[in-house]
Protein backbone atom coordinates (compact mmCIF):
# COMPACT_ATOMS: atom_id res chain seq x y z
CA UNK A 1 0.00 0.00 0.00
CA UNK A 2 1.41 3.38 -1.03
CA UNK A 3 0.56 5.81 1.77
CA UNK A 4 1.42 9.39 2.65
CA UNK A 5 3.82 8.98 5.56
CA UNK A 6 5.06 12.00 7.51
CA UNK A 7 6.13 10.01 10.56
CA UNK A 8 9.02 11.68 12.36
CA UNK A 9 8.50 15.01 10.58
CA UNK A 10 7.60 18.33 12.18
CA UNK A 11 5.38 20.88 10.45
CA UNK A 12 5.09 24.56 11.29
CA UNK A 13 1.72 25.88 10.09
CA UNK A 14 1.52 29.68 10.03
CA UNK A 15 -2.00 31.05 10.13
CA UNK A 16 -4.16 28.88 12.40
CA UNK A 17 -6.60 30.58 14.75
CA UNK A 18 -9.64 28.28 14.67
CA UNK A 19 -10.77 24.98 13.20
CA UNK A 20 -12.63 26.41 10.22
CA UNK A 21 -9.97 27.24 7.65
CA UNK A 22 -7.47 25.64 5.33
CA UNK A 23 -4.62 26.10 7.82
CA UNK A 24 -6.31 23.89 10.39
CA UNK A 25 -7.31 21.33 7.74
CA UNK A 26 -3.69 21.12 6.59
CA UNK A 27 -2.39 20.76 10.14
CA UNK A 28 -4.88 17.95 10.81
CA UNK A 29 -4.09 16.13 7.56
CA UNK A 30 -0.37 16.24 8.31
CA UNK A 31 -1.03 14.95 11.83
CA UNK A 32 -3.11 12.11 10.34
CA UNK A 33 -0.04 11.25 8.24
CA UNK A 34 2.13 11.11 11.37
CA UNK A 35 3.69 14.59 11.60
CA UNK A 36 3.95 16.63 14.78
CA UNK A 37 2.45 20.11 14.52
CA UNK A 38 3.52 23.58 15.63
CA UNK A 39 1.35 26.56 14.72
CA UNK A 40 1.71 30.31 14.46
CA UNK A 41 -1.30 32.48 15.35
CA UNK A 42 -1.96 36.19 14.83
CA UNK A 43 -1.45 37.76 18.29
CA UNK A 44 -4.87 39.47 18.55
CA UNK A 45 -6.53 36.09 17.93
CA UNK A 46 -4.20 34.02 20.10
CA UNK A 47 -6.07 34.40 23.39
CA UNK A 48 -9.40 33.42 21.86
CA UNK A 49 -7.81 30.44 20.09
CA UNK A 50 -6.24 29.19 23.31
CA UNK A 51 -9.55 29.53 25.17
CA UNK A 52 -11.34 27.52 22.48
CA UNK A 53 -8.80 24.76 22.99
CA UNK A 54 -8.82 24.93 26.79
CA UNK A 55 -12.62 24.89 27.03
CA UNK A 56 -12.98 21.95 24.69
CA UNK A 57 -14.83 23.90 22.01
CA UNK A 58 -12.66 22.27 19.33
CA UNK A 59 -12.60 18.75 20.77
CA UNK A 60 -14.67 17.19 17.99
CA UNK A 61 -12.58 18.65 15.19
CA UNK A 62 -9.35 17.69 16.96
CA UNK A 63 -10.14 13.97 16.78
CA UNK A 64 -8.02 12.05 14.26
CA UNK A 65 -9.44 9.32 12.04
CA UNK A 66 -6.48 7.08 12.90
CA UNK A 67 -7.23 7.45 16.61
CA UNK A 68 -6.06 9.94 19.17
CA UNK A 69 -6.32 13.66 18.70
CA UNK A 70 -4.49 16.51 17.07
CA UNK A 71 -2.07 18.10 19.51
CA UNK A 72 -0.01 21.24 18.99
CA UNK A 73 3.55 21.00 20.31
CA UNK A 74 3.63 24.78 20.57
CA UNK A 75 1.46 27.73 19.60
CA UNK A 76 3.57 30.78 18.79
CA UNK A 77 2.34 34.34 18.37
CA UNK A 78 3.07 35.47 14.80
CA UNK A 79 2.32 38.69 12.95
CA UNK A 80 3.84 38.09 9.53
CA UNK A 81 3.70 41.79 8.68
CA UNK A 82 6.95 42.18 10.62
CA UNK A 83 10.30 40.55 9.88
CA UNK A 84 11.80 41.71 13.21
CA UNK A 85 10.56 43.58 16.26
CA UNK A 86 12.42 46.64 15.00
CA UNK A 87 9.79 46.84 12.25
CA UNK A 88 6.87 47.02 14.69
CA UNK A 89 5.43 50.53 15.19
CA UNK A 90 5.16 51.74 18.80
CA UNK A 91 1.35 51.85 18.65
CA UNK A 92 1.30 48.14 17.82
CA UNK A 93 3.88 47.19 20.46
CA UNK A 94 1.86 49.06 23.10
CA UNK A 95 -1.54 47.77 22.00
CA UNK A 96 -3.24 45.59 24.61
CA UNK A 97 -3.77 42.99 21.88
CA UNK A 98 0.02 42.55 21.58
CA UNK A 99 1.29 43.21 25.11
CA UNK A 100 2.93 40.23 26.78
CA UNK A 101 3.31 38.24 23.55
CA UNK A 102 7.09 38.53 23.38
CA UNK A 103 8.73 38.55 19.96
CA UNK A 104 5.87 37.92 17.52
CA UNK A 105 7.85 38.73 14.37
CA UNK A 106 9.01 36.17 11.80
CA UNK A 107 12.50 36.33 13.30
CA UNK A 108 10.93 35.69 16.70
CA UNK A 109 9.27 32.51 15.44
CA UNK A 110 12.57 31.44 13.89
CA UNK A 111 14.31 31.89 17.23
CA UNK A 112 11.60 30.00 19.13
CA UNK A 113 11.76 27.08 16.71
CA UNK A 114 15.55 27.00 16.98
CA UNK A 115 15.42 27.08 20.79
CA UNK A 116 12.65 24.50 21.14
CA UNK A 117 13.77 21.99 18.49
CA UNK A 118 17.38 22.73 17.56
CA UNK A 119 18.90 22.87 14.09
CA UNK A 120 17.81 21.08 12.02
CA UNK A 121 14.47 20.72 13.75
CA UNK A 122 11.65 21.17 11.25
CA UNK A 123 10.66 19.57 7.94
CA UNK A 124 7.58 21.41 6.65
CA UNK A 125 6.43 25.03 6.63
CA UNK A 126 2.89 25.99 5.63
CA UNK A 127 2.07 29.59 4.75
CA UNK A 128 -1.67 30.01 5.36
CA UNK A 129 -1.57 33.79 5.70
CA UNK A 130 -3.48 36.49 3.88
CA UNK A 131 -4.80 39.90 4.75
CA UNK A 132 -6.04 42.78 2.64
CA UNK A 133 -7.37 45.65 4.79
CA UNK A 134 -9.16 47.12 1.77
CA UNK A 135 -10.27 43.83 0.17
CA UNK A 136 -13.81 45.15 -0.40
CA UNK A 137 -12.55 48.09 -2.47
CA UNK A 138 -12.03 47.81 -6.24
CA UNK A 139 -8.35 47.73 -7.13
CA UNK A 140 -8.58 51.13 -8.83
CA UNK A 141 -9.84 52.64 -5.57
CA UNK A 142 -7.30 50.91 -3.32
CA UNK A 143 -4.89 53.17 -1.46
CA UNK A 144 -1.15 52.73 -1.75
CA UNK A 145 -1.01 51.74 1.92
CA UNK A 146 -3.79 49.18 1.56
CA UNK A 147 -2.17 47.69 -1.55
CA UNK A 148 1.25 47.41 0.06
CA UNK A 149 -0.23 45.92 3.23
CA UNK A 150 -1.94 43.21 1.17
CA UNK A 151 1.31 42.39 -0.65
CA UNK A 152 3.31 42.46 2.59
CA UNK A 153 1.26 39.98 4.59
CA UNK A 154 -0.10 37.83 1.78
CA UNK A 155 3.00 37.45 -0.40
CA UNK A 156 6.22 38.91 0.97
CA UNK A 157 5.80 37.05 4.25
CA UNK A 158 6.28 33.79 2.34
CA UNK A 159 9.65 35.02 1.09
CA UNK A 160 10.60 35.92 4.65
CA UNK A 161 9.53 32.52 6.00
CA UNK A 162 11.60 30.72 3.38
CA UNK A 163 14.65 32.86 4.11
CA UNK A 164 14.43 32.48 7.89
CA UNK A 165 13.18 28.88 8.25
CA UNK A 166 14.85 26.99 5.39
CA UNK A 167 18.16 26.95 7.32
CA UNK A 168 16.35 25.16 10.18
CA UNK A 169 15.11 22.33 7.96
CA UNK A 170 16.19 18.75 7.71
CA UNK A 171 17.04 17.37 4.25
CA UNK A 172 13.97 17.14 2.02
CA UNK A 173 12.27 20.19 3.53
CA UNK A 174 9.07 21.48 1.97
CA UNK A 175 7.24 24.83 1.86
CA UNK A 176 3.58 25.04 0.88
CA UNK A 177 1.44 28.18 0.56
CA UNK A 178 -2.15 28.94 -0.44
CA UNK A 179 -3.13 31.00 -3.46
CA UNK A 180 -6.35 31.69 -5.37
CA UNK A 181 -7.57 31.99 -8.95
CA UNK A 182 -7.81 35.79 -8.61
CA UNK A 183 -4.05 35.91 -9.16
CA UNK A 184 -4.63 34.74 -12.74
CA UNK A 185 -8.12 35.89 -13.72
CA UNK A 186 -10.52 38.64 -12.75
CA UNK A 187 -12.74 37.90 -9.76
CA UNK A 188 -14.94 41.03 -9.44
CA UNK A 189 -15.10 42.12 -5.81
CA UNK A 190 -11.84 40.47 -4.75
CA UNK A 191 -10.06 43.78 -4.40
CA UNK A 192 -7.75 45.80 -2.22
CA UNK A 193 -4.66 44.47 -3.97
CA UNK A 194 -5.36 40.87 -2.97
CA UNK A 195 -5.43 39.71 -6.59
CA UNK A 196 -2.01 41.30 -7.06
CA UNK A 197 -0.78 39.63 -3.87
CA UNK A 198 -1.84 36.19 -5.11
CA UNK A 199 -0.18 36.80 -8.48
CA UNK A 200 3.00 37.78 -6.65
CA UNK A 201 2.79 34.71 -4.42
CA UNK A 202 2.61 32.43 -7.46
CA UNK A 203 5.49 34.16 -9.26
CA UNK A 204 7.55 34.07 -6.07
CA UNK A 205 6.84 30.34 -5.69
CA UNK A 206 8.64 29.64 -8.97
CA UNK A 207 11.62 31.87 -8.17
CA UNK A 208 11.90 30.64 -4.58
CA UNK A 209 11.77 27.05 -5.77
CA UNK A 210 14.91 27.73 -7.80
CA UNK A 211 16.78 29.88 -5.30
CA UNK A 212 15.89 27.95 -2.13
CA UNK A 213 16.28 24.63 -3.93
CA UNK A 214 19.82 25.48 -4.96
CA UNK A 215 20.78 27.09 -1.64
CA UNK A 216 19.12 24.78 0.91
CA UNK A 217 17.74 21.83 -1.05
CA UNK A 218 14.12 22.54 -0.09
CA UNK A 219 10.98 22.46 -2.25
CA UNK A 220 8.48 25.33 -2.63
CA UNK A 221 4.94 24.87 -3.95
CA UNK A 222 1.56 26.59 -3.68
CA UNK A 223 -2.00 25.29 -3.72
CA UNK A 224 -4.64 27.22 -5.65
CA UNK A 225 -7.74 26.31 -3.67
CA UNK A 226 -11.31 26.96 -4.70
CA UNK A 227 -13.46 29.31 -2.61
CA UNK A 228 -14.30 28.12 0.88
CA UNK A 229 -16.28 29.84 3.64
CA UNK A 230 -13.60 30.16 6.29
CA UNK A 231 -13.88 32.99 8.79
CA UNK A 232 -11.17 34.94 6.97
CA UNK A 233 -12.68 34.41 3.52
CA UNK A 234 -16.06 35.57 4.77
CA UNK A 235 -14.55 39.05 5.18
CA UNK A 236 -14.68 39.39 1.39
CA UNK A 237 -18.43 39.80 1.71
CA UNK A 238 -19.70 37.56 -1.09
CA UNK A 239 -18.04 34.23 -0.40
CA UNK A 240 -21.34 32.33 -0.68
CA UNK A 241 -21.80 33.68 -4.21
CA UNK A 242 -18.25 32.63 -5.12
CA UNK A 243 -18.82 29.13 -3.77
CA UNK A 244 -22.16 28.72 -5.53
CA UNK A 245 -20.77 29.95 -8.86
CA UNK A 246 -17.85 27.52 -8.75
CA UNK A 247 -20.13 24.69 -7.69
CA UNK A 248 -22.38 25.33 -10.70
CA UNK A 249 -19.56 25.74 -13.23
CA UNK A 250 -16.75 23.40 -12.21
CA UNK A 251 -16.23 20.08 -14.03
CA UNK A 252 -17.00 18.35 -10.73
CA UNK A 253 -20.12 20.29 -9.64
CA UNK A 254 -19.90 20.17 -5.88
CA UNK A 255 -18.51 22.19 -3.00
CA UNK A 256 -14.87 22.00 -2.05
CA UNK A 257 -14.06 20.47 1.32
CA UNK A 258 -11.22 21.89 3.42
CA UNK A 259 -9.84 18.40 4.04
CA UNK A 260 -9.22 18.02 0.29
CA UNK A 261 -6.80 20.93 0.47
CA UNK A 262 -5.29 19.38 3.58
CA UNK A 263 -4.71 16.08 1.82
CA UNK A 264 -3.00 17.81 -1.11
CA UNK A 265 -0.71 19.75 1.22
CA UNK A 266 0.22 16.54 3.06
CA UNK A 267 1.06 14.90 -0.26
CA UNK A 268 3.18 17.86 -1.42
CA UNK A 269 5.12 17.78 1.85
CA UNK A 270 5.72 14.03 1.65
CA UNK A 271 8.47 12.01 -0.03
CA UNK A 272 5.88 11.00 -2.64
CA UNK A 273 6.19 14.53 -4.07
CA UNK A 274 10.00 14.70 -3.89
CA UNK A 275 10.33 15.86 -7.52
CA UNK A 276 7.55 18.48 -7.37
CA UNK A 277 8.65 22.06 -6.78
CA UNK A 278 7.82 25.48 -8.20
CA UNK A 279 4.28 24.31 -8.94
CA UNK A 280 0.81 25.79 -8.59
CA UNK A 281 -1.40 22.81 -7.74
CA UNK A 282 -5.12 23.39 -8.30
CA UNK A 283 -7.58 21.99 -5.78
CA UNK A 284 -10.83 23.48 -7.03
CA UNK A 285 -12.87 20.66 -8.58
CA UNK A 286 -11.35 21.63 -11.92
CA UNK A 287 -12.84 25.13 -12.05
CA UNK A 288 -9.53 26.62 -13.25
CA UNK A 289 -9.87 24.71 -16.52
CA UNK A 290 -13.10 26.45 -17.54
CA UNK A 291 -13.16 29.27 -20.07
CA UNK A 292 -16.91 29.88 -20.06
CA UNK A 293 -19.76 29.54 -17.61
CA UNK A 294 -22.04 26.56 -17.99
CA UNK A 295 -25.17 27.54 -19.90
CA UNK A 296 -28.47 26.83 -18.18
CA UNK A 297 -30.41 23.86 -19.41
CA UNK A 298 -33.14 24.88 -21.90
CA UNK A 299 -36.57 24.93 -20.33
CA UNK A 300 -39.07 22.57 -21.90
CA UNK A 301 -42.58 23.99 -21.89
Amino acid sequence: MLAIDLTGKRAFVAGVADDGGFGFAIAKAMAEAGATIVVGTWPPALGIFQKLLERGKMDASMQLARGGRLEFEHIYPLDAAYDTMDDVPPEVRESKRYLGQGDFSIAGVRDRLRTDFGVPGIDIVVHSLANGPEVKKPLVDTSRRGYLDAISVSAYSNISLVRELAPLMRPGGSFVSLTYMAGERVIPGYGGGMSSAKAALEADTRTLAFEAGRRWGVRVNTISAGPYASRAASAIGFIDTMIRYCEENAPIPRRLEAEEVGHTAAFLASPLASAITGSVVYVDNGYHAMGMAVLPEPQVS
